[in-house]
């Protein structure tokens, strides 16, 4: 039977991001340098692959502190930690090794600044996901308030609309974010903001490449992990600018190929923690229902690169 023609829209940038990259090449460097196993608090970062590739290494992966031996390396994930957290490794005399997006050091800087300048934060973030519970964590409790959504901030109570500031998490979506940043000035007109916008450049260009595909496509595929926030935000995204089907899948396995039954055109992306190997997993998978061409939809070209931490350059 001969295969129906689709056209794949394969978006750029997509995949790792240079935060994600410097993450997990911060567990490899330790694993070289220190042996297995090293310890890392939380999944270095949110991709079931890349985890367990690491695992088979020696990373041992664990939720809290207390579970890592005081005589092992421990690195912190790309999300970032509460300050209490390496403040109880050095406790501990631990060697620990902060893996922390730098993007998202500068919203810790951030929220740090303008608590010691006496304002009160505004986080806009998800509940719960790590790198809101770092960012929270890195000033007293009660001095960071969280809201999502627009709602959110009709209800906010806040010690002084005087003084107060915002910062967000980076992996949000940019539309969504802009409407809550809206209807933080509206509500809090003196309220302060960054200096340069929070949600990060990788973040940003993967969801304006999905804009820009959106109009051509039947339907879009987002690779990435359910617990990934900027992979679930371009699945959104995509809808949102009228792609009528999208589907977040970890691997080429998770594809429902009854949705997409009948297409003519699929959009392709995948989020800053998901690896170049499974966009090509789905792109051999496509190819099998399908009789493929591929188009690149290009919006951005990325060459950002962050260095690892000191201590992983220097001799053991």
């Amino acid at each position: 039977m001969s295969k129906s023609p689709l056209t794949l829209y394969l978006a750029a940038p997509r995949g790792f991001c240079a935060g994600v990259d410097r993450a997990i090449k911060i567990v490899e460097m330790a694993l070289q340098k220190w042996g297995a196993p090293v310890y890392v608090r939380h999944e270095i970062v949110h991709n079931k692959y890349v985890v367990d590739g690491l695992r088979a290494q020696g990373a041992v992966f664990v939720e809290e502190l207390d579970e890592c031996p005081p005589d092992r390396p421990v690195v912190f994930s790309a999300h970032g930690v509460p300050k209490a957290v390496p403040a109880e490794a050095a406790r501990r005399e631990m060697i620990a090794v902060d893996a922390t997006c730098p993007l998202v050091t500068k919203v810790h800087n951030e929220a740090k600044r303008h608590h010691e300048n006496g304002l009160q934060m505004v986080m806009i973030g998800h509940e719960g996901h790590p790198e809101t519970v770092g960012t929270m964590g890195q000033l007293p409790p009660g001095e960071v308030l969280l809201v999502e959504t627009v709602e959110d901030v009709a209800h906010v109570q806040v010690r002084n609309p005087e003084k107060l500031a915002f910062v967000t998490q980076t992996t949000l979506s940019v539309d969504d974010t802009a409407a809550v940043v809206a209807a933080l000035k509206a509500r809090f007109p003196a309220i302060v903001g960054p200096g340069r916008e929070d949600i990060c450049y990788a973040t940003t260009n993967r969801q304006e490449a999905v804009k820009a595909m959106a109009p051509k496509i039947d339907a879009l595929l987002v690779i990435g992990a359910p617990n990934s926030s900027n992979s679930k935000r371009l699945v959104e995204v995509g809808r949102a600018a009228g792609c009528a089907y999208a589907q977040l899948v970890q691997r080429a396995a998770d594809i429902d190929w009854r949705a997409l039954d009948g297409i003519r055109a699929l959009g392709l992306t995948a989020g800053a923690s998901a690896p170049e190997v499974l966009v090509n997993e789905v792109i051999d998978a496509v190819r099998d229902h399908f009789d493929v061409t591929v188009e690149k939809v290009e919006t951005a070209v990325e060459n950002v690169e962050f260095k690892v931490p000191r201590v992983l350059r220097e001799p053991a």
